[in-house]
């Protein structure tokens, strides 16, 4: 406890050295030489041949200025992304879900920020202010990323080979440039 009164230190979400990947541990000749966990799910449901699950409404649902966000795209290309891994039933739909319409309201916000600038009018004093979309957008950003690197953990530990190449992730800032042009 510290002098204020007030508990510090402890176990923090995200504190501590990170796993390593599965396929790192194989690579090395599993230096520790414990047992390595596969995971082998043998009682589930084979889903190889089934389709996606449809996205909830809300991801399509219009926006007030009449325009559909991107996030039923993101939506579709991660999963699919996922399933190419064989990773889709190692993530709960509701994460990227998540992740779909973070990445799409951060698009959003950085829309705003091109059609109406970095500068807002104060309310009250009709003096300049930050916009308050920068923020927004920032605050999107950091929500996407944390998001994007839990979908991600997950399948880094669990790929027996490792994994280099393009993510949907990677394809975000494309998103913007082409949502920022129109089509």
């Amino acid at each position: 406890m510290a002098k204020d009164g007030t508990n510090r230190g402890g176990a923090r979400i995200g504190a501590g050295q990170k796993k390593k990947p599965l396929a790192d541990k194989i690579l090395e000749g599993n230096p520790g030489r414990r047992k390595l966990m596969v995971m082998e799910f043998t009682d589930v449901a084979e889903l190889e041949g089934e389709s996606m699950p449809p996205p909830r409404d809300y991801l399509a649902a219009k926006q007030k200025n009449g325009k559909t966000t991107l996030a039923v795209e993101i939506y579709e290309k991660t999963w699919q992304w996922l399933k190419e891994r064989r990773c889709v039933h190692l993530i709960p739909a509701q994460l990227i879900e998540q992740y779909a319409q973070s990445v799409a309201r951060w698009i959003q916000c950085e829309e705003c920020i091109t059609e109406f600038g970095f500068l807002a009018k104060h309310p009250t004093t009709g003096n300049a202010i930050p916009s308050p979309y920068v923020a927004m957008s920032q605050s999107f950003m950091k929500q996407t990323n944390n998001l994007w690197y839990q979908i991600y953990q997950v399948v880094r530990e669990n790929c027996a080979t490792e994994y280099k190449g393009a993510t949907p992730h990677d394809d975000v800032m494309e998103k913007l440039l082409t949502a920022r042009r129109g089509g």
